[in-house]
């Protein structure tokens, strides 16, 4: 087929599109911004646009597909010529439904861990040398990319996004794809720009499960009363699954689960990846893989990128730097390093990035989720403001949002490394989180600027 892709900068869309060129497809794509590691890839691949901007002399007759990311918008001058045009025109959601619409489909749903639990399953999965398609929300160790699409599988496994598929299609992404095997590990209020208040928010959750097959599985966090409170009200004809968290200890750093009176030892830690872990392995149990092979596959498991990954290491000065950017995953990525590092003093720096968090009104959802660090910062980029057309923030009020007195906020990136090196000591634990980069630092250097390497 050909193929074109309308924003193909994306996270996913790159992936999918580098995906359905490796399958012999003839794929095109445009966008108007391409940042890294997008934009090498696609280089790597043939398929980085010769030039930035959107070109609806692109869009012809001869095109099979049009594949529309969320950020075109809907007056986006290729979507307006294909639409004229009578294109088929998929959000990417639609067109991987429709490539599994023959396979078993597994998907994990949820406000914060969906991505971990996803690369759980999947290394499990790849450490057994199943055969199965894919789509993730992050690059995964031994996987090529985020996107796998074959003939020959009979098995999909997707991170189940909640977010609006495209720009002329307002449904969360995870309602298009009907699982047989669903999963929601935790439900707190996100994406304040398409999802006003928290109830609206939930009904997508019901709605996910009123999608899922006739006589289907549901695993569910039954430690997150907002899921249970759905899952219960739920009359769906479903097999409902539960799960918390597993027993487990920490000695010197090192966190070990339980199988049975067998100590497993882990390379990831935190509660909350634990629970994670317990939800991986109901699925896998679904798809018959035993508890037992699932622990002698999950030793190995090192994380997904951007989770709670260790960056640098000196000694027992540590710097991580975690995705998280909704509250709470905030507040539990902070008590997943403290409970692990606890005799270390902690500093945290989060970043205000995406439009919930940048937004006023919601801010105060960020109250108490800092209070475990030992310093606290908040950093957010005047330019990520005018470039998502939302209004200025008051520093003072984001200190009173977070309910820290001697919370620092900072606009300059400058500044924010200045005061990580007034705190820092050998022994320190630094945590860094946001969905964005902190105006581009590289966090990677950080060292040699703290001590002066």
């Amino acid at each position: 087929m050909r193929i074109h892709f309308i924003a193909i900068g994306g996270a996913v869309m790159h992936n999918l599109a580098i995906a359905l060129k490796k399958n012999g497809h003839e794929v095109s794509g445009s966008d108007d911004e391409i940042f890294e590691p997008s934009l090498g890839r696609l280089k790597n691949y043939g398929l980085l646009p010769e030039q930035e901007g959107w070109h609806p002399e692109k869009i012809s007759a001869k095109l099979d597909v049009i594949i529309l990311g969320m950020h075109a918008r809907r007056n986006n001058p290729e979507l307006l010529q294909a639409q004229k045009l009578g294109l088929k025109i998929y959000s990417y959601p639609e067109f991987l439904y429709q490539h599994s619409k023959n396979k078993k489909r597994v998907v994990i749903g949820g406000s914060h861990g969906k991505t971990t639990i996803t690369a759980m399953v999947m290394h499990v999965l790849k450490f057994y040398d199943k055969n199965f398609d894919y789509i993730v929300g992050s690059q995964i160790k031994n996987f090529d990319i985020m996107v796998r699409l074959s003939n020959n599988a009979q098995l999909m496994v997707f991170e189940g996004d909640e977010y609006l598929s495209s720009p002329i299609d307002r449904r969360p992404k995870f309602h298009w794809y009907h699982p047989h095997i669903a999963l929601i590990s935790g439900i707190a209020w996100d994406h304040i720009n398409v999802f006003p208040t928290f109830d609206n928010y939930k009904k997508q959750f019901s709605r996910f499960v009123d999608l899922t097959e006739e006589g289907g599985t549901l695993i569910y966090n039954k430690t997150d009363n907002e899921v249970k409170t759905i899952v219960e009200k739920s009359d769906k004809n479903l097999k409902k699954v539960p799960y918390g968290l597993p027993k487990y200890e920490i000695k010197s750093g090192i966190t070990n689960v339980f199988d049975g009176k067998t100590a497993i030892t882990l390379k990831v830690f935190g509660r909350h990846n634990l629970q994670n872990l317990n939800g991986a392995m109901m699925i896998c149990d679904e798809l018959g893989i035993s508890n037992s092979e699932f622990y002698t596959a999950i030793r190995s498991f090192a994380g997904a990128a951007n989770r709670l990954d260790l960056v640098l290491r000196k000694d027992d000065f540590r710097i991580f730097f975690d995705f998280a950017h909704a509250p709470s995953k905030v507040r539990a990525t902070i008590d997943a390093v403290k409970e692990q590092f606890v005799d270390q003093p902690l500093i945290v720096c989060f970043e205000l990035h995406t439009f919930s968090s940048l937004n006023a009104r919601f801010i105060d959802q960020y109250a108490e989720s800092m209070d475990k660090a030992d310093f606290a910062c908040v950093y957010f980029n005047r330019h990520t403001l005018e470039m998502k057309k939302m209004a200025t923030l008051d520093k003072d009020q984001i200190r009173h949002s977070f309910g820290r007195t001697d919370l620092y906020v900072f606009d300059s990136d400058i500044e924010l490394k200045q005061w990580i090196k007034t705190k820092t000591k050998p022994s320190t634990i630094v945590l860094m989180m946001s969905s964005g980069n902190f105006n581009g630092m590289n966090i990677k250097v950080l060292e040699k600027y703290l001590f002066n390497i």
